[in-house]
C-alpha cells in the first residue's frame, strides 16, 4: 500500500509541475517538485530498493522533460546518496537539516545542468547561464521543500492509518476476526 501512495504522489507532483504550475507567472520557474518526493523517500527509508524507485522516477522525468537523458536520474541519485550519508553520519531530525538539504538539492540539480552544458558547449556557455534562476529556485526550494516534506509526511501517516483500518475492517468482514 505504501507503493501505491508513492505512485499517486509521484503522478500528482508530475501533473502539478508540468501542467498546473507553468500556467502561473509566479511559479513558471519553480524548482523540480519531485525533489520533495526524493527527499522524503531518502529520509524515511534506508533500504537500497529506494535506489530503483528513484531511478524509475528519474526515467519518467527524463522522458517528459527537455533536458539530456539521465539528468534527472543522476540528480535524484546524488540527492538520495548525499541525504542518506548525511543522515547516518550527522543528524536527521533537525529542521536545519531539512533546510540545508532543500537548498543543496536545488544546487545539485543546477550543478549537474551546468556540468552538462560545460561538457557540450564549453566554458563560455556556462558563463552565460542565468544564475538568477538558480538563486530564485534555491529560494523557492528553501521555502517550499520543507513545507512539501511536512505535507507529504502528514499525508503518508494518514494513508497508513486509513489502510490499516481498511485491512482490519476487511479482516473482520471476510475472516470473522475481531
Amino acid at each position: 500500500m505504501n507503493t501505491l501512495f508513492f505512485i499517486i504522489l509521484t503522478l500528482f507532483l508530475i501533473v502539478i509541475q508540468t501542467i498546473i504550475l507553468p500556467s502561473f507567472e509566479w511559479f513558471a520557474q519553480c524548482f523540480d517538485l519531485l525533489i520533495i518526493n526524493v527527499l522524503f523517500l531518502s529520509l524515511i527509508s534506508s533500504h537500497y530498493s529506494m535506489v530503483a524507485v528513484i531511478i524509475i522516477i528519474g526515467c519518467i522525468m527524463d522522458s517528459i522533460s527537455g533536458v539530456p537523458f539521465c539528468f534527472h536520474i543522476f540528480s535524484y541519485l546524488w540527492i538520495y546518496i548525499i541525504v542518506h550519508l548525511v543522515k547516518h553520519f550527522f543528524f536527521k531530525r533537525s529542521i536545519l537539516f531539512i533546510f540545508i538539504i532543500s537548498i543543496l538539492s536545488v544546487v545539485i540539480q543546477h550543478g549537474l545542468l551546468l556540468f552538462s552544458v560545460f561538457v557540450n558547449q564549453g566554458l563560455n556557455a556556462v558563463l552565460e547561464f542565468d544564475f538568477t534562476l538558480l538563486i530564485r529556485q534555491a529560494v523557492w526550494g528553501l521555502v517550499f521543500i520543507p513545507i512539501g516534506i511536512w505535507l507529504v509526511k502528514i499525508l503518508w501517516q494518514n494513508w497508513i492509518f486509513i489502510t490499516k483500518s481498511m485491512r482490519k475492517q476487511m479482516a473482520k468482514k471476510y475472516r470473522g476476526y475481531n
